[in-house]
């Protein structure tokens, strides 16, 4: 990752400075100082502006897509078909993605992949925290979406790939496990943080047979109840 600081007066690290920061990748201190830097560098605010500029004309290449029924039917019930669980390794994909909610500002997102596994190593054993990580593609390759469960402390830690622009809505984390309604993880922080603290009671079911679903709220999240708003990513626990 560039360090804002080091890459002034240098183009190709502006480049990649000023990319990392549209895509979301910097930290909540580097953006800030990114910001700064904009105000004061209009040469380097220029490569930021083209960047944004370049990465929103994305969405004027895919139109609405309608979602597979087995993936999209009611939040309140089960949005997909129960799979065969196992022991030992958990993948969950999130695939064949919903049409993204443009105004919250994860234009370019296209059709989302969402993945997340247990990290190489991860010790199995009943009680052991586990740690998971996950990685996201879009059909162009150029955003990216990274989140991290740490079982231990029960902190899930999100990255959307482009940072949320209007403030009056908000990104909701849920789980399914079975047939149970879906239950909220959390809501992502207005203030560009990335993490949120899964509560305890849900901690240990964030395993293997758990479907995880990322959707659309008003302001705040939905604090009971099924999700209202659209969902931009799902799927199921496979082995």
């Amino acid at each position: 990752m560039t360090i804002p600081h080091q890459s002034k007066g240098n183009r190709s690290r502006d480049e990649v400075l000023a990319g990392e920061y549209v895509l979301g990748a910097l930290g909540t201190e580097d953006r800030l100082n990114v910001q700064e830097r904009m105000r004061n560098d209009r040469p380097f605010a220029a490569i930021v502006r083209r960047w944004e500029d370049n990465l929103l004309q994305f969405s004027d290449d895919y139109g609405s897509e309608v979602p597979p029924e087995m993936l999209f039917t009611r939040m309140d019930g089960r949005p997909w078909r129960p799979r065969r669980r196992r022991s030992v390794g958990v993948v969950l994909a999130f695939w064949n993605s919903l049409a993204v909610w443009r105004g919250v500002g994860l234009a370019a997102l296209g059709t989302l992949s969402l993945y997340l596994c247990l990290e190489a190593g991860a010790d199995m054993r009943p009680g052991s925290p586990q740690s998971l990580v996950a990685g996201s593609s879009v059909r162009n390759g150029a955003i990216h979406l990274v989140a991290h469960y740490d079982g231990g402390s029960g902190r899930l830690r999100v990255t959307p790939a482009v940072a949320g622009g209007g403030k009056e809505k908000s990104l909701q984390v849920w789980m399914v496990k079975g047939t149970s309604e879906p239950r909220s993880l959390g809501v992502l922080p207005q203030t560009g943080e990335n993490q949120i603290i899964v509560p305890p009671e849900l901690r240990s079911r964030l395993a293997d047979g758990a479907s995880l679903a990322l959707t659309v709220e008003p302001l705040g999240g939905i604090p009971a109840g099924a999700a209202r708003g659209p969902m931009i990513a799902l799927g199921p626990a496979h082995p």
